[in-house]
């Protein structure tokens, strides 16, 4: 499971600047890059609640997580051979669709493996496998961007091998189909309407929705802004301080994301997706005072304190609240997807600010709206995790079993 993380975060990290360094040197204008990667984004937007429901409904989630993986390969030999229009556009909707599959997907066998009981500490161990793939990917393209080699379309391509290859070292057998939904068992699919309207009135889980819109809000467009800040001062190490902008957060995911699994065992999860959320705000006030280089990088470590939180809490507090249900991967979906929408706000609304009033005002408006999500969590999100330790039966009376009797249709 952890090298599948390694192998499978690397190629999806590698697939999207490729493809628009790609095309920009087959003389693309920046409108056509800029459309068809937005037909992409659109694309895995729109694939996150049905991808939710087949994986809730289907047993076979490794063929469809290596389904996934060869369609991403297919379309970075789409962009490499035929590098025109309608194909280029095919291939991004092709690559865009597998975003509501794959990730989701991963997340899910993970529950069917180990149960929820022990989820929180195999999250950390993911998230520091894919973050430590992230950093080795991005290192190697920067290595092949400098050599200006034209095997670098064939990166992705290279990677689904060994991503498959530890995919297939994961025994179907072993992936439990009732746990793997967040059903109490195998045969636990009841009354599939009902549970899908039951997820609309699950307070935990509208409020934690809520909060992960004002995140991405908040969080998408920051390395965007830092990259244009960077280059409009016109400073000659612009690339490698975004370069590192990049790899210090996820060398912190991979040292603090196990640690955070094991914490939010013990200790629950509120304090620390409060601790999460409350690095933002504090990261987007630094970046709208400091400008030096170095302070830059230092700061992004708080993207990596967040980021260690966010990876390992997202996929564990909907877990708890959606505990019993079936329905744990369209509850993945919808989250996906309202924050994929945040996502895509982020950077008109923070490019208009910065349009009209600079790049601190910029940066103070992302600080607002990452300091209201504190706020949010910290009032409204109740604690989820279960009052008896390291068991997957809720305690009488807790707070997760009174989420889950909420979730659950009456007799």
């Amino acid at each position: 499971m952890s090298w599948l993380n390694f192998f499978l975060a690397g190629m999806q990290s590698a697939f999207g600047p490729i493809a628009a360094a790609y095309l920009a040197a087959q003389h693309w204008t920046a409108k056509d890059i800029g459309f068809v990667l937005s037909i992409g984004g659109i694309a895995s937007l729109l694939s996150q609640v049905p991808g939710g429901e087949l994986l809730d409904a289907v047993r076979t989630k490794r063929l469809l997580i290596a389904i996934g993986v060869i369609t991403i390969a297919l379309s970075t030999l789409i962009f490499r051979l035929w590098p025109s229009f309608v194909p280029v556009t095919v291939a991004q909707i092709l690559q865009g669709i597998t975003g509501g599959v794959i990730g989701p997907g991963v997340v899910a066998i993970t529950l069917g493996l180990v149960g929820h009981a022990t989820l929180a500490e195999r999250l950390g161990q993911n998230q520091r496998f894919a973050a430590a793939g992230g950093v080795a990917v991005t290192l190697t393209m920067a290595l092949v961007a400098y050599a200006d080699s034209p095997w670098a379309m064939f990166v992705p391509v290279a990677l689904a091998v060994p991503v498959l290859i530890a995919l297939a070292q994961i025994r179907g057998e072993e992936i439990d189909f009732g746990r793997a939904s967040g059903a109490e068992q195998a045969a636990d699919h009841p009354q599939r309407t009902a549970r899908d309207a039951a997820l609309f009135r699950n307070r935990p889980l509208l409020i934690f929705a809520l909060c992960g819109v004002l995140f991405q809000l908040a969080n998408a467009s920051m390395l965007p802004l830092i990259s244009g800040m960077l280059a409009a001062e016109g400073k000659r190490q612009a690339a490698t301080l975004v370069a590192a902008l990049i790899i210090v957060p996820q060398a912190i995911v991979a040292l603090l994301a196990p640690w955070v699994g094991q914490r939010a065992q013990i200790s629950g999860r509120k304090p620390l997706l409060v601790v999460g959320f409350a690095a933002l705000p504090v990261r987007a006030a630094l970046f709208a005072l400091i400008n030096d280089p170095f302070a830059l990088v230092v700061i992004q470590v708080l993207d990596g304190i967040t980021g260690a939180v966010l990876g390992v809490m997202t996929a564990l507090i909907i877990a708890d609240v959606t505990k019993g249900t079936g329905r744990f991967n369209l509850a993945q979906g919808i989250l996906g997807t309202l924050m994929g929408v945040g996502a895509s706000l982020s950077p008109a609304l923070s490019g208009l600010i910065v349009h009209q009033f600079g790049y601190a005002a910029g940066f103070a408006s992302l600080a607002a709206e990452g300091l209201l999500a504190v706020l949010v969590v910290a009032a409204f999100l109740p604690e989820t995790k279960e009052e008896l330790p390291n068991t997957s039966v809720p305690a009488e009376g807790s707070r997760a079993d009174m989420s889950l009797q909420r979730m659950r249709p009456s007799d």
